[in-house]
């Protein structure tokens, strides 16, 4: 397991997001209406699931549904990462890096396509800034998670002012949903245990807190802790998955907390209707209980915008970081987690400034 805490003399900030989801364009929208519970489940307008129905899928409408794979990815990326930069405008070129979460390689994804999405995201760049180092993250739902922790430790080590981490994903590809109909993991009007897939990509922009000044930008949110570990018994494993994984995580991730002052008041995670990780959670509250006020209040948007891979751990994080700018928060310490159909697990912890900047 790594973990990376934040300390009062050296603090880490979310000063900017961008997001592109079913449910929004833009990252205030999409936090909006999944506040507001609006679902984007609807059928395809020509694609069948493996019982001969129409299949259900949380689709970007802005984008002509027959775009698949690479191009389709790469303009969700794009759309949030301009949307980062727009607080940026007034400041010109600044030296910074980007880590990137891509999905785990699958059909319908490859290696290849990772490398042509982030390519084009490196030329989006140049637009903006003075590019240090750009990398992938291809480890699926937790992948943005692990690219915060990346970026936190390049931040600390000194080697750029500032980090763009995000996620993107989309399932629409016929050989990637053939993939999960036969693995039996699509929601179908048979398969209730299933997940409706979904696509879109979040971005955040993250500096230090004296950098956030010196650059007149709002401290949004403040990172507390992330952590990451890898579970053996995941997916593809014939063992019982019981949680341990995601409770060392999530102890992790919540450990630099002053307890029991600073208990976490909301948790935002990618459950997304499959049982194994509705299982797999509920152990969690049984050996973990100390950091939460109460462990079972949690919100999985995937009920909105449906499964969206790679992208949960950023748009999971701007989600808690728009319920700060908007004062609706529960309390100022969130938590998010993510867990990857390969076995990563990962896990941040916020503090959230209770009214708007």
């Amino acid at each position: 397991m790594t973990t990376f805490h934040s300390n009062t003399q050296r603090r880490f900030v979310v000063v900017a997001t961008g997001a592109r989801t079913p449910v929004g364009l833009r990252a205030p929208t999409s936090a909006a209406a999944v506040r507001a519970g609006i679902c984007r489940h609807a059928f395809h307008p020509t694609m069948l699931d493996g019982t001969g129905d129409p299949l259900r899928f949380a689709l970007d409408d802005r984008l002509e549904p027959e775009l698949h794979g690479t191009p389709r990815a790469e303009a969700l990326a794009v759309s949030a990462l301009r949307e980062c930069f727009e607080p940026l405008a007034a400041l010109g070129p600044i030296p910074l890096s980007l880590w990137m979460g891509f999905p785990e390689e699958r059909p319908g994804w490859s290696r290849n396509d990772t490398e042509v999405v982030m390519r084009a995201l490196g030329r989006e760049l140049l637009r903006y800034a003075k590019p240090q180092d750009v990398m992938s993250v291809p480890l699926g739902h937790a992948a943005g998670l692990v690219a915060l922790e990346l970026a936190l430790r390049e931040l600390d080590a000194g080697h750029t002012r500032a980090c763009v981490v995000g996620g993107v994903e989309s399932y629409l590809h016929p050989a990637t949903l053939d993939w999960l109909g036969q693995s039996g993991r699509l929601a179908t009007a048979a398969n209730r245990g299933g997940f409706v897939p979904g696509e879109g990509a979040g971005c955040l922009l993250i500096t230090t807190e004296a950098t956030a000044r010196a650059w007149r930008l709002p401290a949004l949110a403040s990172i507390r802790g992330v952590s990451t570990v890898y579970e053996p018994n995941a997916t593809d494993s014939d063992r019982v998955c019981t949680g341990e994984a995601l409770t060392a995580v999530i102890a992790g991730a919540t450990r630099g907390l002053q307890l029991p002052q600073e208990k976490i008041a909301t948790t935002y995670c990618d459950i997304n209707g499959e049982r194994r990780r509705s299982e797999e959670f509920f152990y969690v509250p049984l050996r973990l209980s100390a950091p939460f006020i109460d462990a079972n209040h949690y919100e999985a948007p995937a009920a909105a915008w449906g499964d969206v891979g790679a992208a949960s751990g950023p748009l999971l994080l701007l989600l808690a970081v728009a319920s700060g700018q908007r004062g609706y928060a529960r309390g100022p310490h969130v938590l998010a987690w993510a867990s990857s159909d390969g076995g990563t697990r990962a896990a941040a912890t916020l503090h959230l400034p209770l009214y708007p900047p």
